[in-house]
């Protein structure tokens, strides 16, 4: 038993400079530029849209909690204080997007490729997103990064990755995942 304890408080000790090391890693990546970044949305308590949903009006929407704007100003921190040089921010056009890119970035541009096809509402919509999102990066050939506010469904269909709320996903042009960072909120 006393070999067991040993090696938890060994484990506990280890851990915390394993993920300092891993997110070093992560923030060495992004320094170096030419990324795709996707994030989800911050935190929006639920699951999809109300029946009533409309694109212009967020009062129809699921939108952020008071911690998932926390959780959004966290992104755009860890942004900043590590000096991560963005070319340009898209979003999709559902409110809880467009909030999270705005508290975290200011400046962004909406893209309907980055929308939802989560409800059966939108569901035929996959399939020309998908093209259109291909289309897009097809024709970016900078050394800068690219970040993508949008939602789970999308960040699954395109980098076959289950991300959480407000997490951010780093992939290559390639759209094969690199590495990833879950922002708490």
């Amino acid at each position: 038993m006393k070999i067991f304890n040993y090696l938890v408080i060994i484990f506990i000790c280890i851990n915390p400079s394993v993920k300092a090391d891993s997110k070093k890693i992560f923030i060495d990546e992004l320094q170096k530029g030419g990324k795709l970044i996707f994030i989800r949305h911050a935190y929006a308590p639920g699951g999809g849209d109300p029946d009533n949903f409309d694109i212009n009006d967020c009062t129809t929407q699921r939108n952020l909690s008071d911690s998932g704007r926390v959780q959004s100003q966290k992104i755009g921190n860890f942004f900043k204080k590590n000096k991560i040089l963005i070319e340009k921010v898209y979003s999709s056009e559902w409110c809880r997007c467009k909030e999270t890119a705005s508290i975290a970035f200011k400046e962004y541009e909406t893209k309907n490729f980055l929308n939802s096809f989560f409800s059966a509402k939108f569901a035929n919509n996959r399939k020309k997103q998908i093209i259109d999102f291909d289309k897009f990066i097809s024709n970016w050939d900078k050394d800068q990064n690219l970040v993508f506010v949008t939602h789970y469904v999308v960040i699954s269909e395109i980098l076959n990755y289950a991300s959480s709320s407000g997490e951010i996903v780093l992939s290559d042009k390639s759209l094969k995942v690199i590495d990833t960072l879950e922002i708490e909120y």
